[in-house]
Protein backbone atom coordinates (compact mmCIF):
# COMPACT_ATOMS: atom_id res chain seq x y z
CA UNK A 1 0.00 0.00 0.00
CA UNK A 2 2.27 2.82 -0.92
CA UNK A 3 1.62 6.70 0.27
CA UNK A 4 0.15 5.06 3.07
CA UNK A 5 2.47 6.32 6.88
CA UNK A 6 1.48 3.45 9.39
CA UNK A 7 2.99 4.37 12.93
CA UNK A 8 3.14 1.17 15.44
CA UNK A 9 1.69 -1.83 14.63
CA UNK A 10 -1.40 -1.83 12.40
CA UNK A 11 -3.54 -5.07 12.21
CA UNK A 12 -6.03 -4.43 8.89
CA UNK A 13 -8.23 -7.21 8.32
CA UNK A 14 -9.39 -9.02 4.63
CA UNK A 15 -10.14 -7.39 1.63
CA UNK A 16 -9.84 -3.84 3.25
CA UNK A 17 -9.14 -0.96 0.71
CA UNK A 18 -7.30 2.24 2.09
CA UNK A 19 -6.36 4.98 -0.33
CA UNK A 20 -3.15 6.66 -0.72
CA UNK A 21 -2.36 9.53 1.58
CA UNK A 22 -4.01 8.09 4.81
CA UNK A 23 -1.86 7.92 8.67
CA UNK A 24 -2.80 4.76 10.34
CA UNK A 25 -1.42 4.94 13.81
CA UNK A 26 0.26 7.87 16.11
CA UNK A 27 2.51 6.16 18.29
CA UNK A 28 5.36 3.73 17.85
CA UNK A 29 4.30 1.01 20.74
CA UNK A 30 0.60 1.82 20.07
CA UNK A 31 -2.09 -0.78 17.49
CA UNK A 32 -4.52 0.10 15.76
CA UNK A 33 -6.85 -2.79 14.48
CA UNK A 34 -9.48 -2.39 11.53
CA UNK A 35 -11.57 -5.20 10.45
CA UNK A 36 -12.34 -6.67 7.39
CA UNK A 37 -13.80 -5.28 4.31
CA UNK A 38 -12.98 -1.34 5.12
CA UNK A 39 -12.91 1.27 2.88
CA UNK A 40 -10.57 4.19 4.04
CA UNK A 41 -10.48 7.43 1.59
CA UNK A 42 -7.54 9.71 1.18
CA UNK A 43 -6.92 12.08 4.25
CA UNK A 44 -7.95 9.71 6.94
CA UNK A 45 -6.10 9.95 10.10
CA UNK A 46 -6.73 7.14 12.63
CA UNK A 47 -4.40 6.91 15.54
CA UNK A 48 -3.20 3.92 17.52
CA UNK A 49 -4.99 2.08 20.45
CA UNK A 50 -8.46 1.89 18.19
CA UNK A 51 -10.37 -1.26 16.96
CA UNK A 52 -12.73 -1.06 14.34
CA UNK A 53 -15.25 -3.80 13.45
CA UNK A 54 -15.51 -5.24 9.83
CA UNK A 55 -17.13 -2.80 6.85
CA UNK A 56 -16.27 0.51 8.04
CA UNK A 57 -16.51 3.32 5.17
CA UNK A 58 -15.23 6.25 5.45
CA UNK A 59 -15.40 9.64 3.79
CA UNK A 60 -12.35 11.86 3.27
CA UNK A 61 -10.25 13.20 5.66
CA UNK A 62 -11.75 12.31 8.43
CA UNK A 63 -10.18 12.09 12.49
CA UNK A 64 -10.45 9.09 15.06
CA UNK A 65 -8.00 9.90 17.76
CA UNK A 66 -6.97 7.01 20.41
CA UNK A 67 -9.09 4.76 22.97
CA UNK A 68 -11.85 4.61 19.97
CA UNK A 69 -13.83 1.72 19.53
CA UNK A 70 -16.35 1.65 16.27
CA UNK A 71 -18.84 -1.93 15.47
CA UNK A 72 -18.76 -3.19 11.92
CA UNK A 73 -21.09 -2.02 9.16
CA UNK A 74 -20.99 1.64 10.13
CA UNK A 75 -20.29 5.13 8.28
CA UNK A 76 -17.65 7.97 8.86
CA UNK A 77 -18.49 10.46 6.33
CA UNK A 78 -16.14 12.96 5.32
CA UNK A 79 -14.40 15.70 7.50
CA UNK A 80 -15.93 13.55 10.95
CA UNK A 81 -13.98 14.22 14.05
CA UNK A 82 -14.07 11.43 16.61
CA UNK A 83 -12.04 13.25 19.31
CA UNK A 84 -10.78 9.96 21.00
CA UNK A 85 -12.15 8.02 24.15
CA UNK A 86 -15.21 7.30 22.38
CA UNK A 87 -17.40 3.94 22.23
CA UNK A 88 -19.17 3.75 18.91
CA UNK A 89 -21.78 0.66 18.39
CA UNK A 90 -22.38 -1.14 14.40
CA UNK A 91 -24.35 0.38 11.85
CA UNK A 92 -23.81 3.96 12.93
CA UNK A 93 -23.82 6.68 10.35
CA UNK A 94 -22.05 9.45 10.94
CA UNK A 95 -22.82 11.86 8.12
CA UNK A 96 -20.75 14.82 6.81
CA UNK A 97 -18.88 17.15 9.36
CA UNK A 98 -20.41 15.63 12.25
CA UNK A 99 -18.03 15.93 15.62
CA UNK A 100 -18.32 13.44 18.52
CA UNK A 101 -16.92 15.04 21.36
CA UNK A 102 -14.44 12.65 23.85
CA UNK A 103 -15.96 10.29 26.49
CA UNK A 104 -19.11 10.05 24.12
CA UNK A 105 -20.60 6.67 23.70
CA UNK A 106 -23.13 6.32 20.33
CA UNK A 107 -24.89 2.48 20.92
CA UNK A 108 -25.58 0.73 17.67
CA UNK A 109 -27.75 2.20 14.49
CA UNK A 110 -27.30 5.87 15.57
CA UNK A 111 -27.65 8.79 12.69
CA UNK A 112 -25.87 11.84 13.45
CA UNK A 113 -26.68 14.38 10.60
CA UNK A 114 -24.06 17.06 8.59
CA UNK A 115 -22.84 19.28 11.28
CA UNK A 116 -23.79 17.82 13.93
CA UNK A 117 -22.48 18.27 17.14
CA UNK A 118 -21.91 16.47 20.81
CA UNK A 119 -19.97 18.56 23.78
CA UNK A 120 -18.26 17.43 26.82
CA UNK A 121 -17.31 20.45 28.17
CA UNK A 122 -19.84 22.41 30.13
CA UNK A 123 -17.82 25.25 31.24
CA UNK A 124 -15.29 26.12 28.81
CA UNK A 125 -12.82 26.04 31.35
CA UNK A 126 -9.18 24.70 31.20
CA UNK A 127 -8.86 21.09 32.97
CA UNK A 128 -12.56 21.13 33.39
CA UNK A 129 -14.18 17.94 34.02
CA UNK A 130 -15.05 16.03 30.69
CA UNK A 131 -18.41 14.35 30.65
CA UNK A 132 -19.80 13.21 26.78
CA UNK A 133 -22.66 12.45 26.00
CA UNK A 134 -25.03 9.02 25.59
CA UNK A 135 -26.96 8.73 22.51
CA UNK A 136 -28.56 5.36 22.88
CA UNK A 137 -29.71 2.56 19.91
CA UNK A 138 -31.91 4.31 16.97
CA UNK A 139 -31.70 7.38 18.02
CA UNK A 140 -31.59 10.18 14.98
CA UNK A 141 -29.85 13.54 15.31
CA UNK A 142 -30.78 16.26 12.53
CA UNK A 143 -28.36 18.07 10.74
CA UNK A 144 -26.73 20.96 12.95
CA UNK A 145 -28.08 19.79 16.26
CA UNK A 146 -25.88 20.77 19.29
CA UNK A 147 -25.93 18.20 22.17
CA UNK A 148 -25.17 19.75 25.50
CA UNK A 149 -22.40 17.61 27.92
CA UNK A 150 -23.17 14.47 29.65
CA UNK A 151 -26.96 14.20 28.08
CA UNK A 152 -28.58 11.16 27.22
CA UNK A 153 -30.26 11.02 24.09
CA UNK A 154 -32.81 7.71 24.54
CA UNK A 155 -33.70 4.94 22.66
CA UNK A 156 -35.08 5.91 18.86
CA UNK A 157 -35.60 9.25 19.91
CA UNK A 158 -35.44 12.06 17.20
CA UNK A 159 -33.69 15.28 17.40
CA UNK A 160 -34.69 17.99 14.70
CA UNK A 161 -32.33 19.85 12.89
CA UNK A 162 -30.70 22.95 14.40
CA UNK A 163 -32.10 22.21 17.60
CA UNK A 164 -30.24 22.46 20.66
CA UNK A 165 -30.37 20.11 23.28
CA UNK A 166 -30.26 21.12 26.70
CA UNK A 167 -31.99 18.63 28.23
CA UNK A 168 -32.03 14.52 28.05
CA UNK A 169 -34.35 13.70 25.39
CA UNK A 170 -36.88 10.27 26.61
CA UNK A 171 -37.10 7.39 24.65
CA UNK A 172 -38.96 7.48 20.94
CA UNK A 173 -39.44 11.74 22.19
CA UNK A 174 -39.04 14.11 19.28
CA UNK A 175 -37.34 17.62 20.17
CA UNK A 176 -36.97 20.88 18.08
CA UNK A 177 -35.80 23.83 19.01
CA UNK A 178 -33.71 26.08 20.53
CA UNK A 179 -33.69 24.83 23.24
CA UNK A 180 -35.04 21.63 22.35
CA UNK A 181 -38.34 21.34 23.03
CA UNK A 182 -40.73 18.25 22.54
CA UNK A 183 -42.21 18.77 19.53
CA UNK A 184 -46.61 18.76 19.53
CA UNK A 185 -47.54 15.31 17.73
CA UNK A 186 -50.09 16.99 15.68
CA UNK A 187 -48.02 19.94 14.19
CA UNK A 188 -44.41 18.93 14.75
CA UNK A 189 -43.82 22.35 16.53
CA UNK A 190 -41.37 22.29 19.39
CA UNK A 191 -44.69 23.75 21.81
CA UNK A 192 -44.18 21.05 24.46
CA UNK A 193 -42.05 21.62 27.56
CA UNK A 194 -38.37 21.06 27.37
CA UNK A 195 -37.99 17.69 28.09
Amino acid sequence: MPDITRVGKVIIGEDAVIQPGVTLGSRDNGTLTIGAGAVIRSGAVIYSDVVIGNNLKTGHNILIRENTRIGSDSLVGTNVVIDGNVNIGSRVSLQTNAYVTAYSVLEDNVFMGPCSVTTNDKYMQARAALKGVHIKKGARIGANAVILPGLIIGENAVVGAGAVVTRDVAAGATVVGCPARTADPNTGKGEGKQP
